[in-house]
């Protein structure tokens, strides 16, 4: 059952009496938060090669989420895990706490779609088989407002109206657990690479290029 907002109001302020508690603890100031923010970033589409620089001149392409860590837990092995990690959601916001979002500085392809230049909510489908990879139109809250109707906190109030793209990923199961969640960019050309999430053992991801 997806929550009414004056319940997701209400889960936002228990987090944030839970942060204003923690900082009167002594040095919690110290201590790292459960889900800190996080950024990965790469560049794409360098015209001038440099045996030491690599690719110069090439445009950005960054993806910003919150960081929660395993805690020891099964991750994807609990038998609720959808449920679980999307919180009442439609979908997982792939990640923690704020809206996930992809921001490219040019057009990117990812299979057949191509998407413009700008910035994107994503998303993860985990209902799908495979899971799906998911781009909305749909601005991301930087911090939560009730009242705004216009823009997503999480992925609480997520419609599929605005998806740009839908897209199988290909998931992985890894040697070694990732204790905090990582969106990170990988096997990058100057043409384009592989965007993964990277958590507890496992490895989901969607290849994308320059669009031409």
């Amino acid at each position: 059952m997806r929550p009414t907002r004056t319940q997701l109001a209400r889960r936002v302020a228990g987090i944030a009496i839970l942060a204003i508690l923690a900082g009167s603890r002594p040095q919690a100031q110290d201590r790292p938060v459960p889900s800190p923010s996080g950024r990965s970033a790469t560049q794409v589409g360098g015209d001038v090669y440099d045996p030491v620089r690599g690719f110069v001149g090439g445009a950005w392409v960054e993806v910003r989420y919150g960081r929660p860590i395993r805690r020891g837990r099964d991750i994807f092995g609990l038998d609720d895990y959808r449920e679980f990690l999307n919180d009442g959601a439609p979908v997982w916001r792939a990640g923690a706490n704020e809206t996930t979002r992809l921001t490219t500085e040019v057009p990117l392809t990812f299979g057949s779609t191509t998407v413009d230049a700008g910035e994107y909510t994503v998303f993860m489908d985990l209902g799908a088989d495979p899971w799906s990879f998911v781009l909305s139109s749909w601005p991301a809250q930087v911090g939560y407002d009730e009242e705004n109707r216009e823009a997503l906190y999480g992925a609480f109030e997520y419609t599929s109206d605005r998806d740009v793209l839908r897209m199988p990923m290909t998931v992985e199961t890894l040697p070694h657990a990732h204790d905090q969640l990582s969106w990170q960019f990988l096997d990058v050309t100057e043409k384009g690479g592989t965007l993964g999430l990277f958590w507890d053992t496992t490895l989901a991801s969607v290849t994308f290029s320059l669009a031409e």
